[in-house]
């Protein structure tokens, strides 16, 4: 038996953003599988990787 995952990628301009973003994935079944944080040239961002059962 193959078990398949099923993955996404979202970014976030603010931690605000991000949380609302994960709120309405965990809502449609996705879990936070990585935050990754970084700044560049003043600009903050948040990419969320999300996983779920395919």
């Amino acid at each position: 038996m193959i078990f398949m995952k099923e993955y996404k990628v979202l970014t976030a301009k603010t931690p605000e953003e991000a949380e609302t973003a994960m709120n309405q994935m965990a809502r449609q079944g996705w879990a936070v599988k990585e935050v990754t944080q970084w700044d560049r040239a003043a600009s903050y961002r948040v990419m969320i990787t999300f996983e779920k059962d395919a």
